[in-house]
Formats: structure tokens, sequence, C-alpha cells
């Protein structure tokens, strides 16, 4: 049964964002523990997310930015039976619906590049039900709060997030989270 996320980002506003190897080592030694995990490969993935959890973190992947998988919700269950990842992150709302069916976290990924993009958010969350979005960039604060008004899902600022700066922003635009491949953003709260 899925903890209230919510509650899990209330309590850890700083994910770590990670895309290499690199970042997985720092990561694990970081105090961060929600991960967004944006890089690995079938071969791969598995072993990532266990030395995630391994730490006592909270493993996403990002399943659209794993290497060898398709768009087919077979790779929804090869993710939830092979890794023991907590959630999973996409930009397909069909994704989405696949792992809210087998009781992922699910966080549906936005880039907001323009108003046709931004007025897709909230058809989209109705569309797929995630459990939170994440808007990129979020350095953005004006249209993080328009995107407040508009959803009832937790948020979570992502893209662009490069120093404390950004973070008080975000949070303070009404942000639930922000996430960041920064290490120097990971340690800000």
């Amino acid at each position: 049964m899925k903890e209230d996320i919510l509650n899990l980002l209330s309590d850890n506003p700083i994910i770590a964002a990670i895309n290499s190897d690199e970042g997985l080592e720092n990561v694990l030694h970081s105090r961060c523990k929600v991960v967004f995990i944006l890089y690995g490969s079938l071969c791969s993935i598995a072993n990532i997310v266990h030395r995630v959890k391994q730490e006592g973190k909270y493993a996403f992947v990002h399943v659209d930015l794993i290497e060898g998988t398709s768009t087919k919700d077979v790779v929804i269950d090869f993710i939830k039976e092979t890794t023991g990842a907590d959630g999973i992150i996409s930009t397909r709302a069909a994704m989405i619906k696949a792992g809210n069916s087998r009781g992922l976290y699910t966080i549906h990924r936005f880039f907001l590049i323009d108003s046709m993009s931004f007025h897709n958010v909230s058809r989209q969350v109705s569309l797929c039900s995630p459990d939170c979005i994440e808007i990129m960039p979020g350095c953005i604060p004006k249209v993080l709060r328009s995107i407040q008004k508009i959803v009832t899902v937790p948020i979570i600022a992502g893209g662009l997030v490069s120093d404390k700066e950004d973070v008080v922003a975000a949070l303070g635009a009404g942000a639930d989270a922000i996430s960041s491949t920064s290490t120097r953003v990971w340690d800000q709260i």
C-alpha cells in the first residue's frame, strides 16, 4: 500500500536526481531520502535501485530514460518485479496509468515551454491520476503558483534548480518539493 506522498515530500522536500554513476555514488552519502534515477539500462537499473534502497532511500525510476525500454506496460512490470523501485516518473500518461495499477508511486513530468503545454497539465492529470507532478523548469515561481491553482496533487519543481535561492523560491511559490542533480542543492534544507 502506498504511503501518503504528501507526507513523504513534506519530510523530504529536497529530492536528489541522479544521471550518472558519479551521481549515484554521491547520493549514497547524501542526506536526501528520495532519489530520482534518470539513467541506466535494462541491464543496470536493478543494481542502481538496489544500491539506493540499501541506504534506506526511496527510489523513483524515470522509465522514459532507461535504455532498452519501450512505452509498453511490460516496462512497468519489469521495474516493479526486478528492481523494487518505490515509484516511476514518466512524461507519458499511459505509463503513469500502468504504474498506478501496479501500486507504484507515480510522478507525471511536464515540460512547460509555452501556454499550450501549461493548459495541458490539468487535462493530463485528470486523465492519468498521478500521485504527484513534476514541473520543469522548476525555477519559475509565477508558473508554479499558477499550476498550484489548477491541480490538487503535490507539485515537484525540477530542472534548473541550482542554488538555495531557487529552492526557497520554488517552495515559496507552492511546490511541495524540488528535484535537482546539483549536489550543492541536496543538503540545502
